[in-house]
């Protein structure tokens, strides 16, 4: 395992009143540019038939500063990243075609879509200088820093929420901060009842913050219904209504945050979940979106990384149906919680999420074993 990776530390900034509305100036620009040059490409397609490419859109931004100051005073690298995020979700849009899958062509991007810019190399336009975040043709912006700045920055995305602006530093060469191990390894079953089951019968349950804040959200929505389109009042409800959103977002965030097993096991094993896809069961896609399974997923991953611990995905196939006991297959609703073997050899008894959990570790085992056991014998055929 690497003893190095690259990370992000996200910290909130403090600008002034003018420094942010030259923040929100600079963003508008920026999707102005995006919607523009999304436009060009669109015709140029349709009239001529050619699908132009990133590094021509790029060689227009000279005359484009030339002919309008705004642009003039817009650092070339934050321009150049606009391009490269409309070439990035072409590429991505004919990667999905290829793929037969849903394509989603590229969209012009709203106000409310449209949150963030980047300086794609630090110390040309974005700095720090004593604690402050010295950004060019901005100026210097305090930070309220939360954590320090590990391994070395290469680039800088200003970000707006619904509390304010925010920067992230994507750093390379950060260190690994290996624990000890512990010998300990779990399978996990995500899952509505309970939000995980471990193999050992431990069980974690939601705390639902979605279904809690629900009422809330409703009135929320309906105050900025009510509101006439274009007033004072309703931006002032659209930011109430987001803020609230926010607030959900965060505490289902920290709950997977404290969830994360990596400290207290060596190796994790779940099931390789397609959320998407499950997502369209319009009698569970509020639970499953609640419970928020890919993004703890991502955050497991990531807290074991840094860690030096292991996270394995596992075909999610017969992990309910199989007994952990016998491991033959004992067919069951999913209205039917709990697992019983009806083989007199065997007669396990026990919750459905937690027979799912022991199979998902023996899975894993079995996927790492015959891993491992390929790695040797490649080795032995070169004569390592």
């Amino acid at each position: 395992m690497s003893e190095s990776l690259r990370r992000t530390f996200k910290y909130k900034l403090k600008p002034t009143a003018d420094q942010e509305r030259e923040l929100a100036r600079v963003l508008g620009l920026c999707r102005w540019l995006y919607n523009t040059a999304l436009e060009q490409r669109i015709i140029a397609f349709r009239r001529v038939g050619v699908s132009l490419a990133r590094y021509q859109q790029e060689a227009e931004l000279k005359d484009i500063r030339a002919e309008f100051p705004e642009y003039a005073a817009i650092h070339s690298h934050v321009l150049q990243d606009v391009l490269a995020r409309l070439d990035k979700a072409y590429q991505a849009f004919f990667r999905r075609v290829q793929r037969g899958e849903k394509a989603g062509f590229p969209r012009y991007q709203a106000g409310a879509r449209y949150h963030s810019f980047t300086y794609k190399e630090f110390g040309n336009g974005a700095a720090l200088d004593n604690g402050f975040l010295v950004l060019s043709k901005i100026g210097r912006i305090a930070v309220r820093w939360s954590r320090p700045v590990e391994g070395t920055i290469k680039t800088v995305t200003i970000s707006q929420e619904a509390d304010g602006w925010y920067v992230c530093f994507s750093c390379a060469d950060v260190p690994v901060q290996l624990l000890p191990a512990t010998g300990q390894e779990t399978g996990i079953d995500l899952g509505i009842e309970a939000f995980a089951t471990l193999s050992n019968g431990t069980r974690i349950f939601n705390p639902g913050w979605y279904r809690k804040a629900e009422r809330a959200l409703k009135t929320a929505q309906r105050r900025v219904s009510r509101r006439k389109k274009g007033s004072a009042r309703r931006r002032k409800a659209v930011t109430l209504l987001a803020k609230a959103h926010q607030t959900v977002r965060r505490q289902r965030q920290d709950f997977h945050h404290k969830t994360a097993l990596a400290r207290a096991n060596d190796t994790i094993y779940h099931e390789d979940l397609q959320t998407a896809n499950m997502v369209k069961n319009h009698h569970l896609a509020k639970s499953i979106s609640d419970a928020g399974w890919s993004a703890f997923l991502t955050i497991l991953s990531d807290k074991a990384a840094c860690a030096g611990r292991s996270v394995v995905a596992v075909p999610p196939a017969y992990t309910s149906q199989r007994c952990s006991g016998c491991g033959r297959v004992v067919s069951k609703g999913l209205s039917v919680r709990w697992h019983h073997c009806p083989y007199e050899d065997c007669g396990a008894s026990l919750h459905r999420d937690h027979n799912a959990a022991k199979n998902i570790e023996r899975a894993g085992q079995a996927r790492r074993g015959g891993a491992a056991l390929a790695t040797s014998e490649n080795r032995e055929s070169v004569g390592l």
